[in-house]
């Protein structure tokens, strides 16, 4: 895992405001709390965090996502979500508000929900055995494309053409260690792909 894991790579307009409010977090903190107690979201032993979770808002393009840097934290608060409100593949510029930056990972979770208008949930979370069981068995991004770059929301979109997507949920990303990607219509389906795929291993 690399020192420059979990450092934004494209250029953010932050807004801040006050934090969201907590009832329109509580399913996607019970989800991601669960992530974290398997494991699947967490910190490296050199601290380096990992994992990150959004959320669709309404009908729209914008998405609730964790914080940049938050995945060593075992239980988010208000403070440690952000609210996407605009991205520009074109000109890598993503912008959001809140009391923290969004993660990361923000501009792979954006090339999802504006693919696919049923896609309302997002999660990443990195196991080593899963990625390199998993490695090009389930779809795959190409080695060179890191992650958080506009390289990889085109690469998401080549995959959801070519891979068949849609029906498998997961993306194993080749170019960012133990990294892997599920989505689906709401956070119960991207878990449920995510802990389906987990437990046939390690249940």
């Amino acid at each position: 895992m690399s020192e420059s894991e979990g450092y934004v790579k494209y250029q953010c307009h932050w807004i801040r405001s006050s934090p969201l409010p907590a009832q329109d977090l509580f399913d996607i903190n019970a989800c991601r709390d669960k992530l974290f107690r398997l494991g699947l979201i967490g910190a490296y032993e050199h601290g380096v965090g990992f994992g990150n979770i959004s959320i669709r808002i309404g009908q729209s393009e914008q998405f609730i996502i964790s914080g940049t840097q938050t995945g060593h934290i075992p239980s988010l608060q208000e403070q440690h979500y952000a609210r996407v409100i605009d991205v520009d593949f074109n000109q890598n510029v993503l912008t959001c508000e809140g009391p923290i930056q969004a993660s990361s990972e923000s501009m792979t979770h954006a090339a999802l929900y504006i693919i696919n208008k049923d896609i309302n949930a997002v999660i990443h979370i990195h196991h080593p055995y899963l990625w390199k069981k998993m490695i090009n068995i389930l779809p795959t991004t190409q080695p060179g494309v890191s992650y958080g770059t506009t390289e990889m929301a085109k690469e998401i979109v080549r995959l959801y053409k070519e891979r068949y997507l849609e029906e498998k949920k997961i993306i194993v990303m080749s170019g960012h260690q133990d990294g892997i990607i599920s989505f689906g219509k709401d956070l119960y389906e991207a878990k449920r792909m995510i802990i389906s795929t987990w437990t046939q291993f390690f249940v």
